[in-house]
């Protein structure tokens, strides 16, 4: 008991400081459970062959699939229909659609598929996305219960019930396992409760200031990096002359020069490319494509010996707004670049992406940019072809919130890929199969069918979150299996005395909010349902009740922007700060809270 505490502690210590990453946590923890015998060790790595970890990939799969197919852009178009361009009914429409979406794809992944809808439907209403996104983004977190395929939590809470099961005192009734729509109850009174709070209150809490950044379309070259970014200024053209010192330097060097424009094309010869890597050389005839005001472009020409046209004669078409421009991207939780500098990434070399700026919360960085140590939550402001920059979004390491042209990729599979979902969801309804099973079977029709082929699949599934989960239910099975779970239900009775059955799930359900604010809403769920559970058989309790509050509370994380993937995602696009999360989060968090204690007892009454 005293090492599966410690195990608590560190893990829960290591999520919140974030010194390592939270797969390697998972995984120093599930190595650390074998090496001491908590559990057998032929059962430590079951967890990545559990229902749940099974589910999440499968339903991960069956969404890429969904965005392949066109679903979403099909989306947008309705929202717009529906719409009409007024604000409040706008705001209803996305909400509740997101709110659909929410409870069949898992939430960070539906963040990402989104935030370049809003910003569509944002640039053609006028209304501004610091309007849109938040609220889109929480609506996301209270429908996400409405069913057992997007909450991890809830896909996890079987695994965790089945330990408990198997732990229980003689003569206690077995817990019975949650069917896919067990929870639908709590989770539509939910969602429906999210989208009317911001029916009646969006105006009165989120921020009455307009950025220009938040009516982003795309190409807008000049004038949006100067009202953004402070990046004021013109395109022009520079050719370097036979006198100019710029003769045989890397554009890197170029770059460190005094005065030096931003550089954001380049034609040696008859090649030209937008974005130019820092080590690639300048000639003479080099035509540079820059960026800066004129009297610096002139001042700078007029130094480096090289002729100024203002005119895109010979690199137009690098700057053709259909084919390149303007764009911002949000570095998610599970992105690889966190930790990393942006010259590190070598973007212009890999991809053809110029970083020009970087934005965090109120700073906004664009001196010497590629020093820049990048975290969760970020936003790129990025130049580059449109096409380079889906190929780069494909690996997940950035999501891009700009609505850039784009033509639907498969959406002569739209028919396969809704036939296969809905074929996964009644196959979990109306058979006996595990969900892990009736999932995984949509997830192989759209990859039989096109959809999607197997490297995009791979492509689509946040290993991270797999790791995370897998890694941690052990831990879960651990508290059980050595009684650690049963003696800390003692001793939080111990304190609350002999407090009616609403106290102990009130006080069971803030413990969750809590930890879920601090660290993964999986890993908070890992650690409160054994302990829920046992309280709840020790005062006579219904222990589905109380497993089925930690679960639901584990999403209710509306007070911090870092306390949930979506929310880190929409913080930086819509401009919010820490206050407006705590001014909207915390009465969401109260009714939220309030009504789901309310109905999981009306439920098991």
């Amino acid at each position: 008991m005293i090492l599966v505490l410690g195990l608590v502690g560190f893990t829960m210590l290591m999520l919140v400081l974030e010194w390592i990453r939270a797969d390697m946590v998972a995984l120093l923890v599930v190595v650390t459970i074998g090496l001491t015998g908590l559990i057998p060790g032929d059962q430590v790595f079951n967890g990545f062959a559990g229902n749940a970890v099974i589910a999440i990939i499968a339903i991960m799969i069956m969404g890429a699939g969904l965005d392949r197919a066109g679903v979403l852009n099909l989306t947008a178009a309705f929202v717009m229909r529906m719409a009409r361009g007024v604000e409040s009914r706008l705001g209803v429409v996305i909400n509740s659609v997101t709110s659909l979406f929410s409870a069949v794809i898992p939430s960070q992944a539906l963040a990402a598929l989104m935030i370049p809808v809003t910003s569509r439907l944002s640039a053609r209403t006028g209304v501004p996305m610091s309007r849109l996104l938040l609220p889109m983004a929480f609506c996301i977190l209270t429908a996400t219960n409405t069913t057992l395929i997007a909450n991890s939590p809830l896909i996890v809470l079987n695994d965790l019930i089945a330990s408990a099961n198997s732990n229980l005192p003689p003569g206690a009734h077995t817990i019975p396992k949650f069917g896919l729509f067990s929870v639908t109850p709590v989770g539509l009174v939910l969602a429906v409760t999210g989208v009317l709070f911001f029916y009646f209150f969006t105006r009165k809490l989120l921020p009455e200031r307009e950025d220009e950044r938040l009516k982003v379309t795309p190409g807008r070259t000049e004038s949006y990096f100067a009202d953004t970014y402070g990046i004021a200024g013109e395109t022009a053209e520079l050719t370097v002359t036979a006198e100019s010192p710029l003769v045989g330097m890397s554009i890197g060097e170029v770059e460190q020069l005094h005065g030096a424009p931003l550089i954001l094309a380049i034609k040696n010869g008859n090649e030209s490319r937008v974005a130019p890597p820092s080590d690639q050389m300048i000639w003479v005839g080099t035509v540079l494509g820059v960026l800066a005001p004129r009297d610096a472009i002139n001042a700078f020409a007029n130094n480096q010996l090289c002729r100024v046209s203002m005119r895109m004669r010979q690199l137009g078409d690098q700057f053709n707004t259909t084919r390149a421009g303007i764009s911002e991207a949000v570095v998610p939780p599970s992105s690889r670049f966190i930790k990393q500098t942006v010259g590190d990434l070598r973007l212009r070399k890999r991809f053809g992406i110029s970083v020009l700026a970087v934005n965090r919360g109120d700073e906004v960085y664009r001196e010497d940019v590629r020093a820049v140590t990048l975290r969760a939550g970020d936003t790129l402001v990025l130049h580059s072809k449109w096409r380079d920059l889906m190929l780069a979004e494909e690996d997940r390491d950035i999501v891009v919130v700009t609505d850039i042209p784009k033509e639907e990729q498969r959406p002569g599979k739209i028919w396969q890929a809704v036939g296969f979902f809905v074929l996964a969801k009644c196959l979990a309804l109306f058979t006996q199969l595990d969900l892990s099973v009736a999932m995984m079977t949509g997830a192989v029709g759209m990859l039989l069918t096109g959809v999607l082929n197997m490297d995009e699949a791979y492509k689509a599934i946040n290993w991270k979150t797999i790791f995370v989960t897998a890694c941690l239910i052990p831990l879960g099975w651990s508290m059980d299996s050595t009684g650690t779970a049963s003696w800390i239900a003692q001793e939080v009775l111990a304190i609350l005395g002999h407090a009616p059955q609403w106290t102990l799930q009130l006080s069971i359900a803030v413990l969750t909010l809590m930890f879920s604010q601090v660290m993964s809403n999986v890993g908070a769920t890992v650690m409160m349902v054994p302990i829920a559970i046992s309280v709840a058989v020790s005062t006579g309790g219904n222990p589905s009740a109380y497993a089925l509050i930690v679960a639901v509370s584990s999403s209710n994380t509306f007070l911090l922007p870092s306390g949930h993937p979506a929310l880190m995602m929409v913080a930086g696009p819509g401009g919010y700060r820490s206050k407006d999360f705590l001014r909207v989060g915390l009465p969401l968090t109260i009714l939220i809270l309030t009504l789901t204690l309310v109905t999981i007892n009306l439920m098991y009454r």
